[in-house]
């Protein structure tokens, strides 16, 4: 009676085998050697998704100290819930002759929970269709337990960042009714006014920040929060750059410092008419070197002369900017209006330096 016909997947893993070294082609021993020092556990399947073999080292892994009884047994009912849907799916798969491929949590065979990576493909017989499956699962534990703690720390961290949120924003208003009440009369109202305003600002600024969980802001949102109190469909505000981040630091300082100069705008310069505000920024080298540009630049307005005598608002941009930033800044008081330009190394943006 002839031999069966070599399966064509067999005769190059025999060729590959006999070059390597002699006698280890149809080798019983290096085929157990390879099952059992795989850390994977592989099983064969017959057609129906029955157990018909399992590795030693699936033994080891699965916590089977018998195998039979467990042979036989249809392999999809070792998973519960979805597991078991998936397993069906990719048995039904490999009869096809494709691949299935899943994950998904099963216990071994003494009751200690795994969380597996499985992979179901089709061995072909001599006439080229499935005559078996074969099953390989990976014990991902360590690794699903890794990514479900990352998980839950990042939902613990979101809800302090409310709660911390929350806070802020109650002591913001609280600080907000103090000064309220302590600045009261005709007299403080402007100063009044000018303290609620900037409490505003930081209140927004720190509403951005909390969606990111005060790890960095897009410079595009905090430009357009500092401004959204001023613009009016009289006021001609333009903005325009790249997307960038801020750190909570920088973002926090920025608006401040835009909030102070549309203040002034509004109130002695190119917002206080028919002149025009445009706001830009930049990651465009400079000098050969990496740098980022901010310009608040101010055209249209009323005649503006250098103050004898620099504000609040002037002194904090001319403090907190270049510190924050670690660059420079300079303020020029132009005929159409103010000019604010702030230089810093590209590197320092999104930096805690």
């Amino acid at each position: 009676m002839p031999s069966a016909p070599i399966p064509p997947t067999i005769s190059p893993l025999r060729r590959e085998l006999t070059a390597a070294a002699e006698g280890l082609a149809d080798n019983e021993d290096v085929l157990r050697s390879v099952l059992a020092g795989c850390g994977d556990c592989i099983k064969i399947l017959d057609l129906d998704g029955r157990l018909q073999f399992m590795s030693e080292g699936g033994k080891r892994v699965m916590e089977v100290d018998d195998f039979g009884p467990l042979k036989g047994c249809p392999w999809p009912e070792f998973w519960a819930g979805d597991g078991n849907a998936e397993a069906r799916r990719a048995v039904e798969t490999a009869k096809a002759g494709g691949i299935g491929r899943f994950k998904g949590p099963a216990n071994t065979a003494k009751g200690n929970p795994r969380h597996w990576d499985v992979q179901v493909s089709p061995i072909m017989g001599a006439d080229g269709k499935p005559s078996h499956l074969l099953s390989i699962s990976r014990d991902i534990t360590e690794e699903w337990r890794a990514v479900a703690e990352l998980k839950e720390a990042i939902e613990r961290q979101a809800v302090l960042a409310l709660e911390l949120q929350h806070r802020i924003k109650n002591t913001l208003a609280m600080v907000g009714a103090i000064a309220n009440q302590t600045m009261q009369g005709d007299s403080v109202a402007n100063a009044r006014e000018a303290f609620a305003a900037r409490l505003m600002t930081l209140s927004r600024a720190h509403d951005l920040l909390t969606q990111s969980s005060w790890a960095s802001a897009p410079i595009r949102d905090v430009v357009e929060g500092a401004l959204a109190a001023h613009r009016t469909s009289q006021r001609q505000i333009s903005t325009g750059g790249p997307d960038l981040h801020l750190t909570a630091r920088q973002a926090l300082a920025l608006a401040v410092a835009i909030h102070e100069l549309a203040t002034n705008a509004t109130k002695y310069g190119a917002l206080s008419g028919r002149g025009s505000v445009a706001v830009a920024w930049s990651d465009q080298p400079a000098d050969g070197a990496e740098t980022f540009s901010f310009s608040w630049t101010e055209s249209g307005g009323p005649a503006v002369t250098e103050p004898a005598k620099k504000g609040f608002g002037s002194r904090l941009i001319e403090k907190m900017l270049p510190n924050d930033f670690g660059g420079e800044v300079r303020t020029f008081y132009r005929p159409g209006g103010v000019v604010c330009e702030l230089t810093s190394p590209l590197g320092r943006l999104n930096s805690e330096e």
